[in-house]
C-alpha cells in the first residue's frame, strides 16, 4: 500500500487538502467550505482523494487558525500557517520576491527577497474572504456574481476595508445614490487591496515577481485586476498559480 504526506489546511471558512508523494509531487487536492463542520469536511474532502488515489497510508499534518485543536485531538503534528506558506513557496515558486495571501479571514504578505520578513493582519477580517462575503450579501449578490460585475466597472469610489461596518456607512450612501453596482463591486476590491498593501507594507515595496495565494485571489478575477493595476504589475510578475488556493496546504504536508 502507497504511504504518501497529507496537508491539511483547516482555515475559518474553509477546508483544503493536499496529498504528496514521496518525491512532493502534487497527487491530490480539494478545498470546501465547512460551514463550522469541520470533521464532517474533512471526511468527506479524505472519501474523494480515497476514490480518486485508491486504499493509501497518509501522513497527516495540520495547520491553520482552526486547526490546532483538531491537531491536539488526533494527536497529529501542527505547523504554523506563514511556515507552511513559506516552505511552498520555496519549493513550488522559488524565482517569488513577493507573496500575498488572502484567507477567510485573515492576510499575509512575505517578502522573500531582500530578507525574509513575514507580515499578518490582527484579529480584524478587513480586506479578506469574509469582508468579501459581507459585501455581496449588501449588494443582495453572490459574491461570483459581485467579481463578475467588476470586469465591467468604469470607476472606483473610495470605501474603507478596515472594517465592515466601515465599508456599509460608505456603500449604503452609494447605493442610494443610484451608483452602478458594476463600480461599487469593483470598489469593494480596490478596498480589499488598499486594506492588504497599506496595512501590511508598512514602506516596503511590493515588487519584482509577485505570486497571489489563497482562495479569494484564485477565485476573483476581478480581485485580481485591482492587485495587479494597484500594484503596477506587468502579466510577468503578477503570478495567479493554479494551485494558489491549496498553498498552505501543499507547504504544511511538505
Amino acid at each position: 500500500m502507497n504511504t504518501y504526506t497529507l496537508g491539511i489546511d483547516i482555515g475559518s471558512t474553509t477546508v483544503k487538502i493536499a496529498i504528496l508523494d514521496e518525491n512532493d509531487r502534487l497527487l491530490f487536492a480539494d478545498y470546501e467550505r465547512h460551514f463550522a463542520n469541520i470533521q464532517e469536511t474533512l471526511a468527506d474532502l479524505l472519501e474523494k482523494a480515497e476514490k480518486q488515489l485508491g486504499e493509501m497510508t497518509l501522513c497527516p499534518v495540520i495547520t491553520g487558525s482552526g486547526g490546532l485543536t483538531l491537531a491536539n485531538h488526533l494527536e497529529i503534528p501542527f505547523v504554523q500557517e506563514v511556515i507552511a506558506v513559506s516552505t511552498s513557496l520555496q519549493k513550488m515558486a522559488p524565482q517569488t520576491d513577493v507573496a500575498i495571501e488572502l484567507g477567510g479571514e485573515d492576510a499575509k504578505i512575505i517578502f522573500l527577497s531582500g530578507g525574509l520578513e513575514e507580515r499578518m493582519n490582527g484579529s480584524c477580517a478587513g480586506g479578506t474572504g469574509a469582508f468579501i462575503d459581507q459585501m455581496a450579501t449588501l449588494l443582495s449578490i453572490t459574491p461570483e456574481e459581485m467579481d463578475e460585475l467588476s470586469l465591467k466597472h468604469e470607476r472606483i469610489y473610495p470605501i474603507a476595508s478596515r472594517c465592515g461596518v466601515f465599508a456599509k456607512t460608505d456603500i449604503q450612501p452609494l447605493l442610494n445614490q443610484g451608483a452602478r453596482k458594476e463600480d461599487v463591486s469593483a470598489s469593494i476590491f480596490q478596498a480589499v487591496v488598499d486594506q492588504t498593501v497599506t496595512g501590511l507594507s508598512q514602506g516596503r515595496k511590493i515588487e519584482g515577481k509577485v505570486l497571489f495565494l489563497g482562495g479569494p485571489l484564485f477565485f476573483f478575477k476581478g480581485l485580481q485586476e485591482r492587485f495587479a493595476e494597484t500594484l503596477k504589475l506587468s502579466k510577468e510578475n503578477a503570478v495567479f498559480p493554479s494551485w494558489a488556493q491549496y498553498s498552505v496546504a501543499i507547504g504544511t504536508a511538505i
